[in-house]
């Protein structure tokens, strides 16, 4: 049965390394499948959703486990670098998400312009930052600091932001879901660093196994999201117009943000590698800390599709940022510097 079980999983992953589409995406998308087919409800889904609550909390107690806190002092020096990549995060991207409110109602609908503007407040990832950086040459060590902090960073920014910018319009956010953020992501974040002297190494030496920790909590996170959206019967209101709208939408803020931190960089005198590294970690949006604050700063049926864009964009800049890292490594510095 192992025997059969590999033969059919090569296949599939080399289908979806040809079309590069990011295995975990795969997954995220089959779970939506399953929701769809299957929607969890009544006793099933809260049981589901605390799950959910426990596996997340799990993920910030093991990421606060990993995080050295001398490399995140020492990583801090380069406070340029940091500061102008937490003005991208949290500067740019949110003016360029209000920018985008000309296209709604009339292109996007309430909850999807809710989520673009949404995702233009999370922070950046930290793997995929961290990766390729690593994989373009860049500064990997300041990758690691920055990519930190702006998680860190956005467990407290990103609801206030949500508060600020959502209120008028959108679902807002209230004081409560503001300490369910601090509670359920900054607490155990907290008890991994308090935790790191005795399971710091462990951690480290079991980092794959892990992973399904991280992965899980997420697929955990899609499925009640989307099945309450079933029972909700939300997904009837989504049409093809306005989802093809939301790719383009995807794509273009993208680009823009790809175009200002690189630009921006350049004139502000960074080296190679340090442009390198402002580029990847000021143009992530981070789904592992997004789809849990999205659960509970919107906590109603319609967080299915405010959670939308963002896995849009998660797999949009997966694809554009690996052939980004690809093409800085085969270049010289003096072709960088020639080609901008």
């Amino acid at each position: 049965m192992t025997t059969v079980l590999a033969s059919l999983s090569r296949p599939v992953s080399t289908l979806l390394a040809k079309l590069r589409i990011d295995p975990f995406i795969a997954a995220i998308l089959a779970t939506v499948g399953v929701a769809s087919l299957l929607p969890a409800s009544g006793a099933v889904a809260t049981g589901f959703g605390l799950a959910s609550k426990i596996a997340v909390g799990l993920l910030f107690f093991l990421y606060g486990a990993r995080l050295s806190s001398q490399e995140a002092i020492e990583g801090m020096r380069h406070w340029r670098l940091h500061v102008t990549v937490l003005a991208a995060t949290f500067v740019v991207f949110p003016l360029l998400g209000l920018a985008a409110s000309f296209l709604s109602p009339g292109l996007l609908t309430s909850p999807l312009y809710t989520g673009v503007l949404f995702l233009c407040l999370l922070p950046s990832t930290v793997q995929s930052s961290i990766a390729f950086t690593s994989i373009a040459k860049g500064n990997v060590a300041a990758a690691i600091c920055s990519a930190s902090v702006s998680n860190l960073l956005g467990i407290v920014a990103t609801p206030l932001l949500v508060a600020l910018l959502l209120a008028a319009d959108g679902p807002g956010v209230s004081g409560s879901a503001v300490l369910d953020i601090v509670l359920q992501l900054l607490v155990p974040f907290v008890a991994g660093q308090f935790a790191r002297r005795w399971i710091g190494e462990w951690v480290k030496q079991h980092a794959a196994p892990l992973k399904l920790v991280d992965r899980g909590s997420i697929l955990l996170v899609v499925y009640t999201a989307f099945s309450e959206g079933m029972t909700e019967g939300i997904w009837h209101t989504l049409d093809l117009g306005p989802l093809l709208v939301l790719v383009a939408v995807c794509c273009v803020l993208l680009a823009a943000v790809l175009g200002i931190t690189s630009g921006g960089a350049r004139l502000l005198g960074f080296d190679r590698a340090d442009r390198i590294t402002i580029v990847f970690c000021g143009s992530k949006k981070s789904l592992a800390s997004g789809l849990p604050m999205a659960t509970v700063l919107f906590g109603h049926a319609q967080v299915g599709l405010i959670v939308l864009p963002l896995m849009l964009f998660h797999q949009i800049q997966l694809i554009v940022c690996a052939a980004m890292a690809r093409r800085y490594a085969r270049q010289e510095p003096a072709e960088l510097v020639a080609v901008g």
